[in-house]
């Protein structure tokens, strides 16, 4: 899945995904009353607004744009109609052949850590049958509690053929409060990406690791120096946008083919018609004014790292 990651980052000439992060208060109100008077007042409501938004959108960016990344927790707080929602939409997104990152940020040890890798990324046995669960390209993954929790990922991405994004230095005002610790001399970010470099060597795509690793916009000096440590991984940046990551700070998180990053933005792409900037398009029009948004985003990213 890393092949065609970069293969449609090349083609569209766009290293960027967007957030699929849906919250009620983003989502204009005609898809709300809509839902509302056929569920009434229910998290079923909930749901089918929140899949009624995120459909206007991918329909609006899928030819323009390479990948999405929902956040699942964005959907976990509707309950099991949220999680049909969050289906729905990585179906949806996988028909219109975008690469899916599964922003879940699991973490755990054994048995556990081999289930939360086969229920986003791999296929359950049931009876005679492997079925896929979420199905997920790629998934978000908390390196805290060492090789023990990522080597079943690792081990599913290898049967799947897809891949991973380890948390290494997140975009978060207070990641410095663990993550810029300094272990035997080096910051604890610059440990785990060496484990990012190792665990992904010998779980390789074509160029670049089916082990990538999440390194926030908002901390270039940072993306400089992990670039250097992570060759062959693929850095997915959040922070761009909304939490202040511009696109003349990222020209290091990229390697000199122009690639090796993808730039997330969440709400300044789903949420663009709130903005000033878009305010032309009206909520009527909140997917126009989200495809107007990726292409500045794209023109903005691209004339950092070219």
């Amino acid at each position: 899945m890393i092949n065609k990651l970069v293969e449609k980052i090349q083609k569209m000439d766009a290293p960027v995904v967007v957030g699929l992060d849906p919250t009620m208060k983003n989502i204009p109100d005609y898809i709300i009353k809509k839902a509302i008077e056929e569920y009434g007042e229910t998290l079923e409501a909930a749901a089918e607004a929140v899949w009624e938004y995120n459909k206007g959108i991918v329909d609006a960016i899928y030819d323009i744009v390479p990948a999405v990344k929902p956040q699942i927790a964005m959907y976990e707080q509707f309950g099991l109609e949220g999680l049909k929602a969050f289906k729905k939409t990585v179906d949806y997104c996988k028909s219109k052949d975008m690469v899916v990152i599964g922003d879940v940020k699991r973490g755990d040890i054994g048995s556990t850590s081999e289930s939360y890798a086969i229920a986003h990324l791999g296929r359950v046995t049931v009876g005679s049958k492997r079925i896929a669960a979420f199905d997920e390209d790629f998934a978000t993954v908390n390196p805290y509690l060492g090789t023990d929790g990522i080597k079943p990922f690792v081990d599913v991405c290898r049967e799947e053929k897809k891949g991973i994004f380890v948390l290494v230095k997140t975009s978060n005002p207070s990641s410095g409060e663990f993550q810029d610790r300094l272990i035997d001399g080096k910051p604890l970010y610059e440990i785990v990406g060496e484990k990012v470099n190792e665990w992904g060597s010998d779980c390789m795509g074509n160029d670049y690791s089916y082990v990538g690793a999440v390194v926030g916009a908002t901390y270039p000096e940072q993306g400089e120096l992990l670039r250097k440590v992570m060759p062959k991984a693929y850095i997915l940046v959040p922070g761009y946008g909304a939490q202040g990551g511009k696109g003349s700070d990222l020209a290091h998180f990229f390697n000199k083919d122009g690639l090796g990053a993808i730039v997330n933005s969440s709400r300044g792409i789903i949420a663009a018609f709130k903005q000033e900037k878009y305010a032309k398009f009206g909520a009527e029009h909140y997917a126009e004014a989200s495809r107007q948004a990726a292409l500045d985003m794209i023109e903005d990213i691209n004339s950092a790292r070219k």
